[in-house]
């Protein structure tokens, strides 16, 4: 029976990683977020979720300077409570810091009132060791209903979802992953990429591949006339 059960439950874990690594779960609770934003500009933001990490955020950085890119970090509150100094340099080198939850929890059937008081910890922690305000949420795993968005805007808030999903924490080919999104890249679209995590942990995890696709795809997505901006420029003009 005990065999039988485990072989159940693995079974039931491949499933779900499965339909993640195949299907994109945010297209099911898009209505209502903002994941691309209606412009005539050949305009694209870049997004990273689930950081800061000691061993992948301070790479990505320097990638991004290389390639003078203005990202925005969706953080885990309490991952910026383990690398403040991290936490503090993305601030300091002009990226936007989003909030992404204290503990990568699934907020799906959180009351309205555990919702507020996650963001406004997380809030609190963010700011407390960057100095910069969050003003953007994005919910862990893409998993949301109606009355979470309502709860996320009544709060100040814009929840930030993506229009293209890199799959990176796959660990998918840096090549395949840039030639995925320049077959399909749009106007105003918002990419996601993750600096910390793998398929079963939100730390760790290997980001080799999401280092090497900063400059290709920089250059391969300016030889197409587009231009990186920041999630602010993007969605406010």
């Amino acid at each position: 029976m005990g065999i039988t059960i485990a072989l159940s439950l693995m079974a039931a874990v491949l499933a779900v990683g499965g339909f993640c690594v195949f299907f994109d779960q945010a297209i099911l609770t898009r209505r209502g977020t903002i994941y691309r934003v209606k412009t005539d500009k050949k305009y694209v933001t870049l997004t990273f979720d689930d950081g800061p990490s000691p061993v992948w955020t301070p790479k990505i950085l320097d990638e991004l300077k290389k390639e003078n890119i203005q990202a925005t970090f969706f953080m885990i509150g309490h991952h910026v409570q383990k690398y403040p100094d991290i936490a503090r340099r993305v601030a300091q080198e002009g990226h936007t810091i989003g909030n992404h939850g204290y503990a990568h929890s699934v907020v799906f059937y959180y009351t309205p009132a555990e919702l507020e008081e996650e963001i406004k910890y997380t809030e609190y922690v963010i700011e407390k060791v960057t100095g910069q305000r969050t003003r953007y949420f994005r919910p862990p795993k893409a998993w949301l209903r109606t009355p979470i968005k309502e709860t996320v805007r009544s709060m100040g808030y814009e929840t930030v979802l993506w229009s293209l999903n890199s799959k990176d924490w796959v660990s998918f080919n840096h090549k395949s992953m840039v030639k995925y999104i320049a077959r399909n890249i749009k106007n105003g679209d918002i990419l996601l990429f993750h600096d910390s995590g793998n398929i079963s942990a939100t730390e760790g995890g290997n980001r080799t591949q999401t280092v090497k696709s900063i400059s290709l795809l920089a250059r391969t997505l300016r030889e197409k006339g587009f231009e990186f901006v920041s999630i602010e420029e993007l969605i406010h003009g």
